[in-house]
């Protein structure tokens, strides 16, 4: 039977939080290959904004910004037509480089560490699943702590860009831009992370999405692909895969992740 954990009044004969909490590491327990989904909500408990809540990246106020669209400011058209444009965002919004892992981020990391855990596939662009101790991780919009050279493709950490002096930053070797390893609006999504994540996926006999809303298709697609019996969602707003979902919190990943038993 689907059973779902919510902050409305619980039915008769639904099974309290304890009791759902025992259901998740059950099916801990019984899985031998666990995957990890993830999207903005995973970091936001370490002081990141996600993108679209009522505290988001877009919905920030800043006059410098405010004659385009957020979506138009993270597009490869920016990037090209409006470089300068594009960096200050970049340089004002993506900085993650003093962030600090969070539980969730830790808690996936000892799961790894204790053979629990095959990978983790995350929209976020941060670093902070690395940073915590995860050496199998799927990023399948790129990431921040890298860039690169448009022409010669060298490749830099992100000092380079957000410390740069210039507007836009110069390859040292050939002298075109170099831009962050993110994929932008317009771009495809980044390969062979995505790949990779849709093996992990196939091959996973539990799947715990957490902190997305599975509104972004790279997600949603990915989340789809699963058919197996322990899908567990855990997201503080509903998700649309909570139908086939076998327990679903509605509640923050870290305290709902830092009861999972990995010994």
């Amino acid at each position: 039977m689907r059973e779902f954990l919510t902050k409305r009044r619980r039915a008769p004969g639904e099974p309290d939080e304890a009791e759902k909490i025992g259901r998740l590491n059950e099916i801990i327990s019984r899985s031998s290959h666990i995957v990890f989904l993830g999207g903005a909500g995973v970091s936001t408990e370490s002081g990141i904004p996600d993108f679209r809540s009522k505290d988001g990246l877009y919905r920030k106020k800043d006059k410098r910004f405010s004659r385009y669209r957020p979506e138009y400011l993270l597009s490869d058209t920016c990037l090209h037509r409006e470089p300068e444009v594009f960096f200050d965002y970049v340089r004002k919004n993506l900085d993650a480089r003093n962030a600090v892992p969070n539980a969730a981020h830790l808690k996936l990391a000892q799961m790894e560490e204790a053979g629990k855990l095959d990978g983790v596939i995350t929209q976020n662009i941060d670093g902070l699943h690395q940073k915590a101790g995860s050496k199998n991780v799927q990023e399948i919009h790129g990431s921040a702590m890298r860039c690169h050279c448009v022409s010669c493709r060298r490749s830099f950490g992100p000092d380079f860009i957000f410390d740069s002096p210039d507007a836009v930053p110069k390859c040292p070797d050939c002298g075109k831009m170099v831009r962050p390893d993110i994929v932008l609006y317009g771009e495809l999504l980044a390969q062979p992370d995505y790949e990779n994540a849709i093996s992990l996926i196939r091959y996973a006999d539990c799947l715990i999405i957490g902190g997305t809303s599975l509104e972004v298709g790279s997600a949603s697609s990915l989340a789809h692909l699963y058919h197996g019996e322990g899908l567990i969602i855990i997201n503080k707003g509903r998700t649309k895969m909570e139908g086939k979902a076998d327990l679903a919190f509605h509640d923050s990943i870290g305290k709902i992740l830092g009861l999972v038993e990995t010994g």
